[in-house]
């Protein structure tokens, strides 16, 4: 089998349309061309000409090796790395059937293969920081062959998905025999890297209840006044968060953190709407560091004006906000230090 790295759009917009339906798509907006009956990569480039006019011939090639593979090299079994943008998580699938195209789209999906999900919203720290970086580059589609992938995704399938050890980390540093070529797209998305490299760093130091710790200190920046279980009996509450000074204003906020290594599914955050009524509060805040269940978002669309979930991708984006004003024992713990790089349009 080989390893496949599919984005679900350059921004991931597409990505609920790629789980709901089971299938993985060409994205690429106006390619209404059968792409099986195209020839050559040559005459690919030809019908992207036609209807791409003006684009450079490098960002037509470049695009092209990535269009090609996925109606003529990919194949039944292979696996399926599809990066989630709503959640800091992976979801991995099984090509469960051939190429297919629909002339009729709508655009742009034109182009699309069936596909099994075999491991739902797997957190991206359960996997080695070097499949990240691989997970990374700058492709919508392209082959994962580097750090042995293929056997350590099939080792994690079969531990439940669970973080991959130090031992599976230490092995994929041996160096691969010179006949594997090395992946496309050499470029990488330094700020998913960055994110990477702080999402580590976090579960180094505020393991278990230390995410409780964090959390109540990004509350406190915000300017709410915090009770924090501290691991006692919490009565459905880990902490508990009221606006003001002496935390006597609205809203009031009732807080429930998971560090957990599963997404959180549907019962489970219904559980913090009832802490919500039990303790007399306006709203809910469910924090999980390992996410939650593709469905969760959509079933509790009802309940958007009583609860709130964080993922880490919330709960980074929250950070980076209050950063300054966090305590300075928290900062001093979780040194970081703003950067500004340069931002190029895709065909530079």
């Amino acid at each position: 089998m080989a390893v496949w790295l599919v984005r679900a759009g350059g921004h991931g917009e597409f990505q609920d349309k790629f789980i709901s339906e089971g299938r993985v798509y060409v994205t690429w907006d106006g390619l209404d061309v059968d792409l099986s009956r195209l020839r050559g990569r040559d005459a690919l480039i030809a019908a992207m000409e036609e209807r791409y006019p003006g684009s450079k011939p490098k960002s037509l090639l470049n695009q092209a090796s990535q269009i090609w593979p996925f109606a003529h090299e990919m194949k039944k079994g292979d696996w399926i790395v599809l990066p989630l943008k709503h959640q800091r998580a992976i979801q991995i699938g099984e090509l469960t059937g051939d190429y297919a195209f629909e002339p009729d789209g709508p655009d742009p999906f034109f182009h699309w293969r069936p596909v099994k999900w075999i491991g739902e919203a797997i957190p991206r720290s359960h996997f080695g920081k070097d499949l990240l970086n691989t997970f990374g580059a700058f492709m919508t589609i392209c082959r994962v062959q580097k750090n042995d992938a293929e056997a350590r995704l099939k080792a994690m399938r079969k531990n439940s998905w669970k973080p991959e050890s130090g031992t599976q980390a230490v092995a994929a540093l041996t160096p691969l025999p010179d006949s594997v070529e090395p992946d496309a797209g050499a470029e990488v998305d330094l700020e998913e890297r960055a994110r990477d490299g702080i999402v580590r760093l976090i579960l180094s130091r505020f393991k278990g209840e230390g995410l409780e710790r964090l959390v109540e200190g990004i509350l406190r920046a915000q300017g709410y006044t915090t009770w924090r279980s501290g691991g006692s009996s919490d009565g459905g509450a880990d902490i508990l968060a009221g606006a003001g000074p002496l935390g006597f204003g609205s809203p009031r906020l009732v807080v429930e953190v998971k560090s957990g290594d599963s997404p959180i599914d549907r019962p489970t955050v219904d559980k913090l709407l009832g802490s919500v009524t039990k303790f007399g509060a306006n709203e809910g805040l469910f924090v999980s560091w390992s996410g939650f269940k593709n469905n969760v978002q959509k079933e509790l669309a009802s309940s958007f004006f009583r609860v709130r979930m964080w993922s880490q991708t919330e709960l980074l984006d929250a950070l980076y906000e209050v950063y300054d004003r966090l305590d300075p024992d928290l900062r001093a713990e979780l040194p970081l230090k703003r950067i500004w790089a340069v931002a190029l349009p895709d065909e530079e």
